[in-house]
């Protein structure tokens, strides 16, 4: 695989180069799309980085170099949670992809007790569900107008995961969407 996952030193090493990348870039499909300093800083200040239930991570690609982060949430939960952000400069190339497996094999074969992996993006962010389906993951939920857009109107958060056992046989495990009548 070509991405390697480097922890990040949130309030050391890293710092600036963290509060650069996320006030550089803009996240148009998560809840913030732009970050300003002060915010980076009080999240950075809050553990959001790295602390007993966050860790996080540089995305290093073997040919482009550093291409991301990725923030894994609910450390302590046995289902994980993420937050994947590509530099612009890297989107739309299928590097979440890569960047996606490597970080569900880093969850399962670093968190024991981890069961589930689960992401969310908004029903916009089309190459990211494909994204999702492509390595393995299935769609849980779809929450019709449960992702705010600043200045718009709510779109659907649409839910992803993938199971340990899935992820270790390869195979999804699927289930009956509408398994009640009336």
């Amino acid at each position: 695989m070509s991405i390697n996952l480097v922890r990040l030193d949130a309030v050391g090493n890293d710092h600036e180069a963290l509060v650069n990348f996320m006030t550089r870039n803009e996240f148009r499909f998560h809840g913030t799309p732009r970050i300003t300093r002060q915010a980076i800083e009080a999240s950075i200040a809050k553990g959001a980085y790295r602390n007993e239930d966050n860790d996080s991570f540089w995305i290093d690609h073997a040919e482009h170099g550093r291409i991301g982060i990725a923030r894994v949430q609910d450390l302590r939960d046995p289902t994980a949670m993420f937050d994947l952000r590509l530099d612009e400069e890297f989107r739309g190339r299928g590097l979440g992809l890569d960047s996606l497996r490597a970080l569900t094999q880093h969850v399962f074969s670093t968190l024991p007790d981890t069961h589930r992996f689960e992401g969310q993006t908004r029903e916009d962010n089309i190459a990211m569900r494909k994204t999702f389906l492509r390595c393995g993951w299935a769609k849980e939920a779809h929450y019709r107008e449960g992702w705010p857009v600043q200045g718009g109107t709510p779109v659907a958060s649409v839910a992803y995961s993938i199971l340990r056992r899935d992820w270790e046989t390869g195979q999804t495990t699927t289930f009956v969407w509408e398994d009640l009548t009336l």
